[in-house]
């Protein structure tokens, strides 16, 4: 789109900061999202992103793009895949944004070689609460503090990010394990060598289907063309894990493949039933059309509502991703089907990019963790809206020395909350970047709700 749009745009927002009362907090003016914890309600104007949604330039020779924070990487990758490039890390779901990927952490099965997200920026231009569009870079306090603080200390209105190059397909392996210890070990080694049977690994994850059924998701890239496989139409790709050993997909529909059925819980709208299926139109099979019916239903109570009429006990919502160390996710795992029960859950090895941690979210640098990512509903009876089952895997993962995503509810006390997420080094970049508390702090956005 330009600088010069881009800029246009950036004296837009910065207005529209200047226009919200100093007695309110500041929010974006957005119409979507992809967080799952309720807010409430926020009376005064937000933020005028307008204009910020896209690609300012690509730089081929580079390998880099100046992207706007509010660009979704559906956007993000049209722009890039035409030059044979694609962001380090591509997160699951179409309508994520960078920005929003950054301050709240993505992931991908490209993260064991290329971490997370903010490792691949190069630079980021960043809406403080003083009202001013500081520019950071890896190293300085704003910039480090930045990954996992949700909106704490702005909004990222510019990022320039690292591309790397790849080929027109994705060879896939789906490799069935009947012991989580094994699927483990073969994490470990996958990570640790960038191969498995001697044949080169690009980007991997899995599924975990049942107690003794799990796959891990071997991918490659390759530049042969060959056959692909469709999973937008009838065919649903988790369902493929089970059904087939090898794959092939088009680089563009593997970066997608999770989107189309919202990984599996496009079930809950009958969308994967084939009767359903063929007449539900395939531009509204995708994880952005999916969450507005999730708003619709706690909207109008009509899960809860189902639910008492079948005579069902009441439902908690349990919607979390967790980061477990690689040794510790057996453990994880037979602890989850004995307390939780829920299935299937995915899982996505990550390791942080370079040598250092970043305080906000303190992965060890050098540990490999695996994301777990457990989706749905639990029938707990009266004490659901205590959620009794969010609360103990929280303490689970923290047992374990693990860490999870503040996308979803948190139930921490305040103590452990600044424990694990270096609740004194936020407040410190917080103090000097946002000294009027413009930006609700991360412990009220993420525990309180605000």
């Amino acid at each position: 789109m330009g600088s010069i749009a881009h800029e246009a745009a950036v004296a837009r927002l910065k207005q529209s900061f200047a226009a919200v009362p100093r007695s309110a907090n500041v929010r974006l003016a957005k119409k979507t999202s992809n967080l799952f914890r309720a807010r409430k309600a926020n009376v005064a104007p937000g933020l005028d992103v307008s204009g910020l949604d896209g690609v300012i330039s690509v730089d081929v020779a580079a390998r880099t793009a100046d992207v706007q924070g509010m660009c979704t990487y559906e956007d993000l990758v049209d722009a890039t895949l035409p030059h044979g490039l694609i962001p380090l890390v591509v997160p699951q779901l179409r309508t994520i944004t960078l920005g929003g990927a950054v301050s709240g952490l993505g992931i991908e099965s490209t993260s064991f070689r290329n971490g997370l997200p903010h490792e691949s920026v190069l630079e980021m231009d960043i809406l403080t609460g003083t009202g001013e569009v500081v520019t950071t870079s890896p190293g300085e306090p704003l910039f480090d503090a930045f990954p996992n603080s949700y909106g704490s200390l702005g909004y990222a209105t510019r990022l320039r990010i690292e591309l790397e190059q790849v080929p027109a397909q994705v060879a896939l392996r789906h490799v069935r394990f009947s012991d989580f210890g094994l699927i483990a070990k073969a994490i470990a080694e996958v990570v640790e060598t960038g191969e498995w049977h001697g044949e080169r690994v690009d980007a991997i994850d899995g599924v975990a289907f049942e107690p003794g059924e799990g796959y891990l998701t071997l991918a490659s890239w390759v530049e042969e063309d060959g056959p692909t496989s469709d999973y937008t139409g009838m065919a649903i790709f988790y369902r493929s894990l089970q059904q087939r050993e090898v794959d092939r997909l088009s680089i563009y529909d593997y970066l997608w493949r999770w989107d189309t059925d919202w990984f599996w819980c496009s079930r809950a709208f009958g969308a994967q039933n084939p009767r359903v299926r063929r007449f539900w139109p395939r531009r509204w099979r995708r994880s952005d059309v999916y969450y507005k019916l999730v708003r619709l239903d706690q909207r109008f109570d009509i899960a809860r509502r189902l639910d008492k009429r079948a005579g069902r006990a009441e439902a908690e919502r349990v919607v979390q991703d967790v980061e477990i160390p690689v040794e510790r996710l057996e453990e994880f795992l037979a602890w989850f089907d004995d307390e939780v029960g829920m299935r299937p859950v995915w899982i996505c090895p990550l390791k942080l990019r370079g040598d250092r941690s970043w305080p906000s979210y303190p992965l060890a640098a050098g540990v490999t963790y695996v994301n777990v990512g457990f989706w749905g509903a639990v029938n707990v009876g009266p004490e659901a809206p205590h959620a009794p089952r969010n609360r103990a895997i929280e303490a689970k993962v923290h047992a374990l020395g693990g860490h999870k995503s503040l996308y979803s509810e948190a139930f921490y006390d305040r103590e452990t909350f600044d424990q694990l997420y270096d609740g004194a080094n936020l407040a410190a970049v917080k103090q000097r970047f946002d000294p009027d508390d413009r930006f609700t702090s991360l412990y009220d956005k993420a525990v309180k709700r605000r």
